[in-house]
């Protein structure tokens, strides 16, 4: 847990309603940390469904592995979650440690054991002790409460240096439905998806298959257009329950769908925010491309360029570095068309550099938290916004010193 709180964290928090059918408890089982929660245990009623997107990594964790194959059954009766330990790249040790876990928790909850879907975020290549979890789930059950969403958020944290949770309405056929959601996430961030966990609970009865469909188009635009340091994680795990305690109607999903996205957006830049050694948040939108995938390759080619980002950190205008990413993205962008904006201010347009530019006219905004860039490639009608952050000395005190 990072030491020194992002300037860019949120002066308040939202007041986290009850969901119906969810209850938490969180508790010190020592995984790797000393002297804080390390483990989250959330119970879900009967019929809860589940949908859920996972890392794209080829050393995905053997918690992922799990979660995607217990996806099947559409079903999820309680989640486990721990931090200081990855359980990544551990094999058929990790895979063993995923499933005591996993069968505790059935027995504890009288279920299946695949409708337990556990995370592990951490260290990378170390084996879990899986036994000092097992062993405090009886007493973790007896702990569960409802409404102890910020104590949920502060157990799966690593880097982090503040909890990160929000809260929505939304109504299906007449009916009020609630979700909120939870994350950790600071650095290892990069689409596919941008060490990342999320997890998002709904009173709303919705099946599996409709969850699934709207969680996965909502993440292309939040946590797949995130980047912090253009490492994609082993464990990045987005999960959505749905209790059916609301008692709403089937289908009519619309305003759901539009909650959901936003709330999935607000936790998305919270990670972004939060990111290690952050000092401003980066929002770079792309428009003239010859598809929105491609304005997203451009995107990222910017955000992830460490020239752009230190260049960012000592505010300095230097707009050069912007071409260089829009052409090393491997995407069509025509010189004698490219235009760039800066907080509003064009200082480079048809492919040349503004003639009405002049620095000072950057110097607030570049020395602001919030630094805006868009950049119009003239080829076509494309258009997607990234976020990202500055790269600043604390990211390298931060990594370098990770382990110790």
């Amino acid at each position: 847990m990072g030491s020194v709180i992002s300037p860019l964290a949120p002066s308040s928090y939202p007041a986290m309603p009850v969901i119906d059918g969810v209850r938490l408890a969180t508790a010190a089982c020592g995984v790797r940390y000393k002297d804080r929660t390390d483990v989250l245990l959330v119970e879900l009623c009967e019929g809860t469904t589940v949908a859920g997107v996972f890392t794209k990594s080829l050393t995905a964790s053997a918690p992922v592995l799990a979660c995607r194959k217990a996806l099947a059954s559409g079903k999820a009766r309680a989640l486990i979650v721990n931090s200081g330990n990855a359980n990544a790249f551990t094999g058929s040790v990790g895979e063993q440690s995923v499933a005591r876990i996993m069968q505790k928790g059935g027995e504890i909850f009288g279920c299946n054991a695949n409708e337990i879907f556990t995370a592990s975020t951490g260290v990378i290549g170390e084996k879990l002790p899986d036994d000092k979890i097992t062993a405090a789930l009886s007493g973790l059950k007896e702990k569960l409460a409802a409404g102890q969403w910020e104590a949920a958020a502060k157990a799966i944290m690593t880097t982090d240096t503040y909890p990160k949770f929000a809260t929505r309405t939304a109504t299906i056929g007449g009916v009020k439905v609630t979700l909120n959601g939870i994350a950790k996430g600071s650095g290892m961030i990069a689409p596919d998806m941008a060490t990342m966990l999320s997890y998002v609970f709904t009173d709303a009865a919705i099946p599996s298959a409709d969850l699934q469909a709207m969680l996965s188009e909502s993440t292309n635009t939040t946590f797949n257009a995130i980047t912090v340091d253009s490492d994609t994680s082993t464990s990045d795990t987005l999960m959505l329950f749905a209790t059916g305690k609301a008692g709403n109607p089937q289908g009519g999903y619309d305003d759901f769908k539009k909650a959901l996205h936003s709330l999935l957006h607000e936790l998305a830049l919270h990670v972004v925010r939060d990111g290690e050694g952050a000092e401003k948040l980066v929002t770079i939108t792309v428009t003239g491309a010859e598809s929105s995938s491609a304005a997203r390759a451009i995107g990222m080619s910017i955000a992830n360029s460490p020239l752009v980002k230190t260049a960012l950190a000592a505010s300095d205008a230097n707009w050069g570095r912007i071409v260089m990413a829009v052409g090393k993205a491997g995407q069509k962008a025509d010189r004698d068309r490219l235009s760039i904006t800066i907080g509003g201010v064009s200082v480079a347009k048809n492919g040349d550099a503004d003639p009405s530019y002049k620095e000072s006219m950057l110097e607030a905004h570049l020395k602001g938290r919030d630094v805006n860039i868009q950049v119009d490639v003239g080829v076509g009608t494309g258009s997607f916004t990234v976020y990202t952050c500055d790269l600043t000395h604390r990211y390298i005190d931060i990594n370098g010193s990770y382990r110790s």
